[in-house]
């Protein structure tokens, strides 16, 4: 079978230990649908997803559990849903000096929290901290969902609200702050926005869409995921790992894990 992705992500997890993690947890769609399906037809399905990475996913949780990494498979929720809540429970422990929420999905910068929980995009080397994410899309982490549910993600497959664009947004929700507090009216908004009558008229007619949305957009954080943060210390591939890489042709990938785990002792 296929399995190039599923060592590309060894790979890529092998690099982010051998860059100084200490504590690692990889969140995953064991299955693509979630209850956000059940509440917006068009959201993201398995509809699309090419075969052969479909058909990866089972064994890319057992090579990594192999490895030594603790492994979020999401099935009622989203594995976004699990990033965020590992996020949250490591940040509220004292003994953790930095979260690096791995990934550049937009949604992911609702779980920023200054410069202690950040976005770390590994393709770009660039680091999102709470500056840095109110500078790209033009408001603060916790605006991220109510930006969404105006302007929409096409990733998760919602289509935010007609006329609302990226800026329009950030600048109304730079004033306002949630989807909620923007006044029905545009002449109380108290900020310039091309077109803002119409705007405003939109997000009149479509409330309970933006609303939707923007729950669509929101993460649920669960601290049940995590019941301590030296959960995610990574001691060292287990017995198991060698067998699984000769299985899908990685067999440099045992010298390496072992090289890096011989660093932790």
């Amino acid at each position: 079978m296929e399995c190039a992705a599923t060592r590309g992500v060894l790979s890529s997890v092998l690099g982010l230990l051998g860059d100084g993690a200490t504590h690692v947890g990889v969140a995953t769609d064991h299955v693509i649908e979630s209850f956000r399906n059940d509440l917006y037809a068009g959201y993201k399905t398995s509809a699309g997803v090419p075969p052969e990475l479909l058909g990866q996913f089972w064994l890319l949780e057992e090579a990594l559990r192999a490895l030594g990494v603790t492994v979020w498979a999401m099935t009622d929720v989203e594995a976004d849903d699990a990033l965020a809540s590992g996020a949250a429970v490591a940040a509220a422990d004292q003994r953790v000096d930095r979260v690096l929420i791995c990934t550049p999905d937009k949604d992911l910068g609702q779980c920023v929290v200054e410069s202690r929980v950040v976005q770390f995009d590994r393709r770009k080397r660039q680091v999102l901290d709470a500056a840095a994410v109110k500078a790209k899309f033009g408001v603060p982490p916790a605006s991220i969902p109510d930006w969404l549910g105006l302007v929409g993600d096409s990733a998760d497959g919602f289509p935010g609200l007609p006329g609302w664009g990226a800026k329009s947004a950030a600048t109304v929700l730079s004033k306002w702050g949630t989807i909620e507090a923007i006044p029905p009216l545009a002449e109380a908004w108290g900020v310039d926005v091309r077109g803002a009558s119409k705007l405003a008229a939109t997000l009149r007619d479509q409330r309970e869409e933006a609303a939707l949305f923007k729950y669509l957009a929101t993460l649920r954080i669960d601290p049940s995921l995590l019941a301590d943060v030296e959960e995610l210390r990574w001691e060292g591939p287990g017995d198991e790992f060698p067998a699984l890489c000769r299985r899908i042709g990685a067999d440099d990938l045992v010298a390496r894990a072992g090289r890096l785990a011989g660093r932790r002792h």
